[in-house]
């Protein structure tokens, strides 16, 4: 298991042109990532799979449902919208688009693909959804639509320049409770994910995980310590490299 690293507070705005200019390589896609903590059972747990072999991106490595941000995402309905408080946190210092929508499709895209690898459907029943955006059928099909509401931004990241592949990565978390269906199989759709477990937190450490993984649930971990409801007006972590060094900012 990779050891915490040590992260470093945010710097100046010098520093943070720098980082602008570090971008230039490959301009990292939004993505968005959903944990979804189980806490009716005594210890918190969370759900986690082990990503597919045949991934180029972190093959073989425990992580939260997630994905790349599809465009019609953003013109998904739903019911009742992200809280404002989050709304602007998470268009803070946005690098492709700043919109509502854009912002509110990036928790469609985590709803989406906890769908589609997870087979979890996260939202509240509606007799007519008519949602007709294609990834969105099997919603449309079990009378479901999403509900922003009760989700919660609690963590940006954006990977290191000189990867293949690069992902600007919003973290959300929402309670189990907000599950209102599942599929029986117990798996996703597309299968991307393989070993899908409910584990504490100390046994999601104990597991092969992306350094970036790791802190999140560190960051977790005490948050559910001192913030057990998930205020939304609680500091968010934003990570990011400048130069060799890991930025911690706070939102």
């Amino acid at each position: 298991m990779t050891s915490n690293p040590q992260f470093h507070p945010a710097l100046t705005e010098n520093a943070l042109s720098h980082w602008d200019k570090s971008l230039t390589g490959i301009k990292p896609k939004d993505a968005a990532t959903l944990i979804i903590l189980d806490r009716e059972h005594g210890e918190p747990k969370v759900l986690m799979g082990r990503r597919h072999m045949r991934h180029r991106f972190m093959p073989g490595m425990f992580v939260f449902p997630g994905g790349r941000l599809d465009a019609s995402d953003s013109s998904v309905p739903y019911s009742r919208d992200i809280n404002p408080k989050v709304m602007k946190k998470l268009q803070h210092r946005a690098k492709n688009g700043s919109s509502d929508a854009r912002m509110r499709g990036l928790l469609m895209c985590a709803i989406r693909e906890t769908y589609e690898e997870a087979g979890l459907f996260l939202g509240v029943k509606d007799d007519d959804p008519k949602i007709g955006i294609e990834g969105w059928e099997a919603f449309t099909e079990k009378g479901i639509v999403p509900d922003l509401d009760p989700f919660r931004f609690i963590a940006r990241a954006i990977t290191p320049p000189g990867r293949t592949r690069r992902f600007d990565t919003r973290f959300f978390a929402v309670d189990a409770t907000h599950i209102i269906e599942r599929l029986p199989e117990g798996r996703g759709p597309t299968e991307e994910l393989e070993d899908l477990h409910w584990l504490t937190i100390p046994e999601a450490k104990n597991l092969e995980l992306p350094r970036i993984t790791l802190e999140i649930l560190d960051q977790l971990e005490v948050r559910l310590q001192q913030d057990p409801d998930f205020s939304p007006n609680v500091k968010t972590p934003f990570y990011y490299m400048v130069g060799r060094k890991m930025v911690q900012d706070m939102i």
